[in-house]
């Protein structure tokens, strides 16, 4: 395994972008802080299960016996489960691949080529994860792996990047309209669903923009900006908007926006 192992792929767009791996540092933390959540969850379970299953086999004690007291104890281990893959599950899928560990250490979950994933690679993930650990097979995977990947990461075909921290705009030409309609987005769009991979193509295109020939400006920033109308759901924006003014703006009120 390398320091800031990197990966590459080409958007749609035919825009480059490069991340860096999350390294197992990383992925230790956030799992260490995502097992103290699922602790207190299973101790919380644990009580109130115990509780009932006290009330319930003192009250079918006559009746059934000892066979209760299994089944109960059966039930037990398969809810534990549930929580235990569940919790996996839910957050990567809901949270665009980040549980609270993962978005704590600054990492998230993508596909291999970059995109976000679904339910399937988040279920592939957790179902294979006490594979992984079973004689932390999972951690001398990613550290002889040249993508860091775990048997689940093969599986699902993901990998596990850092976060992508938005880069400051004193790089970049912004228009003053752009400066001015930014503050406008804030209030009227929603800019979590803007997933960093496609804040990183925005930042991309802008910061090239420049080394373009007219034509090829032209179209990509006019795909670039009916896309993001699309993602953020702007349809209705007056289609005098210029596209450039669009991305800028996007691009603004993205790195202002609290998440």
């Amino acid at each position: 395994m390398h320091l800031f192992n990197r990966v590459k792929y080409h958007t749609p767009e035919s825009v480059e972008l490069e991340f860096t791996l999350a390294g197992i540092g990383n992925r230790a933390w956030a799992l260490i802080i995502d097992y103290v959540i699922l602790a207190t969850t299973w101790i919380v379970f644990f009580l109130a299960w115990a509780f009932i299953s006290a009330q319930l086999v003192d009250w079918t004690a006559d009746t059934f016996g000892s066979v209760a007291g299994i089944w109960l104890v059966a039930i037990a281990f398969i809810v534990s489960f549930v929580i235990y893959a569940g919790y996996f599950v839910f957050f990567e899928a809901l949270w665009q691949g980040q549980t609270p560990g993962k978005r704590s250490a600054k990492i998230r979950v993508v596909r291999d080529d970059g995109r976000p994933i679904g339910l399937q690679q988040a279920t592939l993930r957790a179902l294979l994860r006490p594979v992984d650990e079973f004689l932390f097979l999972g951690a001398f995977l990613i550290v002889f792996s040249r993508r860091e990947k775990r048997l689940g990461d093969l599986v699902a075909g993901t990998i596990v990047i850092q976060a992508q921290a938005p880069t400051s705009s004193a790089t970049l030409i912004i228009s003053e309209q752009a400066k001015s309609f930014h503050k406008d987005l804030l209030q009227i769009a929603d800019l979590s669903i803007l997933l960093p991979d496609d804040f990183a193509v925005i930042r991309e295109y802008l910061q090239r923009r420049s080394k373009m020939g007219n034509k090829a400006r032209v179209a990509l920033s006019r795909k670039l900006a009916q896309q993001v109308q699309a993602i953020l759901h702007l349809e209705e924006l007056s289609p005098t908007i210029n596209p450039d003014v669009l991305l800028e703006a996007v691009y603004l009120a993205y790195q202002e926006k609290e998440f």
